[in-house]
């Protein structure tokens, strides 16, 4: 397979997967406000902050109320984080190898897009909003039955999965994250009826309340992190992504599950082994947010391994240093360390890739 085709795929794949997930993350905030009494005060910028573009967002809007967040987080396209963004280079990118994906892929990516662009959507994300999001989250999970549906489990569909698992994994810990920003400013409110009310939010905008119910009954803070992060079972947990996307590296290289041929194989291999023989309460005793800060700095440096290795386009003699050939942005890697926005890692030929600024 080409690099460009395994690169297009790979992060199509992640971008679906990044505009599904930001929805979550608003949704935590929409669930908060259905449970929580009326006095209670919403809380917006934590969710700007967890998804790494603080900055941005500043320079941008005055204020984090509702309707600004809402707006920049769902149709900024200065923000290549928006879902709109998002949608918008992963549906480049599927334009790009049509004739790899299927063709009910490629419809169903298209109407995903055009449903975000139109202005009836932007209208329903003021108008209603639970409605909405719980929409966009649909369509974002449809698009990863049909995947697994239609397309030939080859090499192709493991750079998808690939994409999909890590994604995944680094939006479940930033999930958790927004329940530590939440907390900071009422820290007496940890182990009140408050305290259980926003981590059942957190678990429903997860997709994880009633698997959560059935394995764990009673929710408590560590449990729920072991869920969310250490469940070897539940699909969006990280361990169990972690573990597909092991399954995947080691598909595509041809090696043998437990040795590793290259370096995102050894880096994907020594993370998940850490949190295999991890523990919920070690992972709270060292504070939730430095853990989540660490991970996702880990997964970045698997995402790049996974580019330098599979996508750089590298000279037939050696000496000359490889050029990275990004497509769906001026590398689209998803550069979280502490919640910062994806590095730009260069910029590549419009006949190599898809810019995420278009």
């Amino acid at each position: 397979m080409l690099s460009r085709v395994a690169d297009s795929i790979y992060w199509m794949c992640r971008y679906v997967e990044r505009a599904e997930n930001v929805a979550r993350f608003i949704s935590v905030n929409l669930n908060l406000s259905l449970d929580l009494p009326g006095q209670a005060v919403q809380q917006w910028r934590p969710l700007v902050v967890t998804t790494g573009d603080d900055a941005l967002f500043t320079a941008g809007y005055e204020a984090a109320t509702k309707e600004n967040v809402i707006r920049f987080l769902t149709f900024d396209r200065r923000n290549p984080n928006s879902v709109l963004s998002c949608l918008t280079t992963a549906r480049e990118n599927a334009r790009s190898v049509r004739e790899i994906i299927s063709s009910e892929m490629w419809e169903h990516i298209n109407r995903f897009f055009l449903m975000l662009k139109d202005t009836s959507g932007y209208r329903a994300a003021f108008d209603n909003p639970y409605e909405f999001y719980e929409q966009v989250r649909l369509t974002g999970q449809q698009f990863q039955g049909i995947t697994d549906a239609t397309m030939t489990h080859g090499e192709a569909w493991q750079f998808c999965r690939l994409g999909r698992a890590i994604e995944t994994a680094d939006k479940t810990s930033r999930i958790l994250d927004v329940k530590y920003f939440i907390l900071l400013p009422t820290p007496r409110d940890v182990g009140t009826p408050y305290d259980d009310i926003q981590w059942s939010a957190l678990l429903r905008s997860a997709s994880a309340f009633e698997m959560y119910r059935q394995r764990h009954g009673r929710i408590t803070p560590a449990r729920v992190v072991e869920f969310l992060v250490l469940d070897r079972e539940f699909p969006r947990a990280v361990l169990y992504c972690l573990t597909e996307a092991n399954e995947s590296l080691h598909a595509i290289s041809a090696s043998k599950t437990g040795s590793f041929s290259n370096r995102p194989e050894q880096l994907l291999g020594q993370l998940r082994a850490e949190l295999a023989y991890t523990k919920a309460e070690e992972i709270i005793s060292r504070g939730l947010h430095e853990f989540v800060d660490d991970l996702q700095k880990r997964l970045n440096l698997v995402g790049e391994a996974v580019c330098d290795t599979f996508f750089a386009v590298r000279p037939v003699s050696g000496g000359a240093a490889h050029v990275a050939a990004v497509s769906g942005g001026a590398a689209q890697l998803a550069a979280v360390s502490g919640g910062a926005a994806q590095l730009a890692a260069g910029a590549a030929s419009s006949a190599i890739g898809v810019r995420a600024s278009e």
